[in-house]
C-alpha cells in the first residue's frame, strides 16, 4: 500500500507510540486521523507537528462501545473511507489478588473495555468500511507483557495476549476481502509517561533486562507500523512483532 493519501485512524494518538505513528505516517504523506479522550493540549500538540494538512483529531472515550462506532463513523464522514486503522490506545493498572474483589474486578472491567473491546469494536466497523473499498489494514498494539506474564498487572498481560489471538483471528477471517492484520509487541518504551512515573532505580531496572542498556523509542514502533501498513507487508498478515530489545525472546 502505498501511504500517500491514504487515510489513517490512530487511536491513543495524542503522545506516545501513538504521537510517533502520526508523525511517521504523516511524513509519508498519509492523512492521519489522531482519537484522544481528554488531552486536549497533547492533541492539538501532535496535530501541530504533523507535515501536510487535513489531519484531524477525534475526541472519543473508546471505553464507551457506542463513542466506539461513532469515532469511525466520524472518521468516514469526514474523510470518506479508513484505509488503516492502529489500535493504539491502552490502559494498565497495578492490582493483586491480594485486592479486596471489587477492585479487582474494576481492573479488570477497565483494562478490558479499553485493551480488548474497544480494539475489536474498532475493527468490526472500520473493517465493514474497508471491505466496501476493496482492503485495507489493521495494526493492534500489543505487548511483550502477554508472552512473560505481568504478575503485578495481570488483566494487562491477559488483555494483550488475548489482542494478539484476535489480531491472528482477524488475518485468516478478513484475508479474502484483502484486509491485513498485524501485531507489534513493545518492550517497555521511553514515552512521556514513562519518563514522569519511573523513578530512577525503576529505568535502570528497566534497561538492564535489555542487552542494549535501553528502553525502545516511540519511534522505532511507529517504524514497524509503518512497515506494516506499507506495500510488501501482505504477506505478513497474521505476524506479531516483538520490538523489546531482546529483553525477552519467545520460541
Amino acid at each position: 500500500m502505498d501511504l500517500e493519501n491514504k487515510y489513517i485512524l490512530i487511536t491513543g494518538g495524542s503522545r506516545g507510540i501513538g504521537k510517533a505513528t502520526a508523525l511517521a505516517f504523516a511524513e509519508k504523506g498519509a492523512t492521519v486521523g489522531i482519537n484522544y479522550h481528554s488531552d486536549d493540549e497533547a492533541a492539538d500538540t501532535t496535530l501541530g507537528l504533523l507535515k501536510g494538512k487535513n489531519h484531524k483529531a477525534f475526541k472519543y472515550d473508546i471505553a464507551n462501545r457506542e463513542e466506539v462506532r461513532r469515532l469511525v463513523q466520524d472518521f468516514i464522514n469526514t474523510y470518506g473511507t479508513i484505509d488503516v486503522l492502529v489500535n493504539n490506545a491502552g490502559v494498565s493498572a497495578f492490582h493483586s489478588v491480594e485486592d479486596d474483589f471489587e477492585a479487582w474486578d474494576r481492573a479488570w472491567d477497565k483494562i478490558l473495555n479499553v485493551n480488548l473491546k474497544a480494539a475489536a469494536g474498532l475493527t468490526y466497523w472500520a473493517s465493514r468500511e474497508m471491505i466496501r473499498h476493496g482492503g485495507g489494514r489493521i495494526i493492534n498494539v500489543s505487548s511483550r507483557g502477554a508472552f512473560r506474564g505481568e504478575p503485578t498487572k495481570p488483566a494487562y498481560a491477559a488483555s494483550k495476549a488475548a489482542l494478539n489471538a484476535f489480531s491472528q483471528s482477524m488475518a485468516k477471517a478478513l484475508a479474502h476481502h484483502k484486509i491485513y492484520v498485524f501485531a507489534v509487541a513493545p518492550g517497555f518504551t521511553e514515552t512521556d509517561m514513562a519518563k514522569t512515573t519511573l523513578t530512577e532505580r525503576e529505568r535502570e531496572r528497566l534497561m538492564e533486562e535489555s542487552p542494549f542498556k535501553r528502553m525502545a523509542q516511540p519511534e522505532e514502533v511507529a517504524h514497524a507500523i509503518v512497515y506494516f501498513a506499507s506495500e510488501g507487508a501482505e504477506y505478513s498478515s497474521g505476524a506479531i512483532l516483538d520490538i523489546n530489545g531482546a529483553s525477552y525472546l519467545r520460541t
